[in-house]
């Protein structure tokens, strides 16, 4: 039988997640406000319901961490402000935060493994969709890789 992690464990990696979620609020917001040009308005969609779609992610992680007890964080995660506002520079940095979000619940995955069907279910669900808005962005990069 898999060694059942701590609950301390748990709650901390949630938290990781957490902030990283509630920044890609703050995060896609941001962009949806600095994208200019003839691509706007369909990008400035796109942005906007990534953030809506973080707040949901971030909603859900918060429900599942006071479950366990913890106390959700009330700071986010870095975001670097480069005050680069290319639509090649936007969709980069947005593609470096989906992937670092991945690692985490990544790492979740990990701590719940074979211990609740619930919560790796939770964790690969999640994985799913990082990795589809990845493939997205990358689609959206294509147009833009000769300012590599």
């Amino acid at each position: 039988m898999t060694e059942q992690p701590s609950e301390g464990k748990i709650i901390a990696a949630l938290n990781a997640i957490l902030e990283a979620e509630l920044s890609g609020v703050v995060r896609y917001t941001h962009y949806s406000l600095m994208i200019t040009g003839p691509n706007r308005i369909p990008l400035v969609d796109f942005m906007k319901s990534q953030a809506t779609e973080s707040l949901v992610h971030a909603q859900e992680v918060g429900e599942i961490l006071t479950g366990f007890g913890g106390h959700p964080s009330t700071t986010i995660a870095d975001i670097e402000e480069t005050h680069q506002h290319s639509i090649h520079n936007i969709l980069t940095e947005s593609l470096v935060h989906e992937q670092e979000t991945v690692v985490l619940y990544q790492n979740f995955l990990e701590i719940v493994e074979g211990s609740s069907v619930f919560l790796e279910e939770f964790a690969r669900t999640m994985i799913s969709a990082e990795e589809q808005h990845q493939l997205e962005l990358r689609k959206m990069l294509r147009d833009y890789a000769s300012e590599e």
